[in-house]
């Protein structure tokens, strides 16, 4: 019998499978990780204010409540907390170039619930 073990079969033994078993450690990772959430966390966030703020505003220019300048000339959105008569809220701000008012708020309660929309941001 012939005892001496070729290095192709060492690869195909050992190293290929340990190459392969690396590789799907690795991008297995990012499929099993969480955000700063965790699990079942019901907190409304910046970024779903955001999208649920870009429906609302898609919709009211669809209707003609707010006019084509808000499309054309938007510059900045902005996303951020306040406390009004005690309850927190979120609010997302849709910023134009040109035109006035310069800027439509929308607002969001703590749970994600629209709590309203306006020109003065009050």
């Amino acid at each position: 019998m012939n005892a001496q073990i070729s290095t192709a079969e060492i690869y195909v033994k050992t190293l290929i499978p340990a190459v392969l078993l690396t590789f799907l450690l690795l991008n297995g990772q990012p499929a099993m990780g969480h955000g700063p959430k965790g699990h079942g966390a019901n907190e409304f966030t910046h970024l779903q204010a955001v999208k649920k703020g870009l429906v609302l505003y898609d919709k009211l220019i669809e209707k003609g409540k707010l006019n084509e300048s808000w499309e054309i000339a938007l510059a900045d959105v902005q996303v951020y907390a306040r406390t009004k008569s005690e309850n927190n809220e979120i609010v997302v701000q849709f910023s134009r170039t040109e035109g006035e008012p310069r800027s439509v708020y929308i607002f969001f309660n703590a749970k994600g619930d629209y709590s309203g929309s306006n020109f003065s941001g009050e």
